[in-house]
């Protein structure tokens, strides 16, 4: 299971400013393990996604070139104090998560 994504969400004039730190591994498959010397598997987000009360207002298509617990900044005009904002990933294995905050 994934760990826990730390989001934020605050008001700006009228502009929402959402924050998101991602724990994820993001391994490119192109990295070698010290001890052994084999190829670490590629293991990195694929798709992300996030929504406003419900209604997508961000979509992304990601690599295995983004690092490691990556770090997601974007702002969404429109937005109030209250609103709901939800961000979800999923990666190359399959794996999913989703975090929500209400915008302060």
């Amino acid at each position: 299971m994934a760990e826990p994504m730390k989001i934020r969400a605050t008001m700006a004039g009228d502009v929402a400013d959402i924050k998101v730190l991602m724990n994820h591994p993001m391994e490119t498959g192109q990295r070698k393990d010290a001890k052994t010397g084999q190829l670490i598997p590629a293991h990195h987000i694929t798709e992300v996604s996030a929504t406003l009360n419900g209604k997508t207002v961000m979509e992304a298509e990601w690599s295995g070139a983004i690092s490691k617990n990556p770090y997601l900044g974007f702002k969404v005009k429109g937005a109030k104090a209250g609103d709901k904002v939800t961000v979800s990933w999923k990666d190359n294995k399959g794996e999913t998560n989703t975090a929500d905050a209400v915008v302060a």
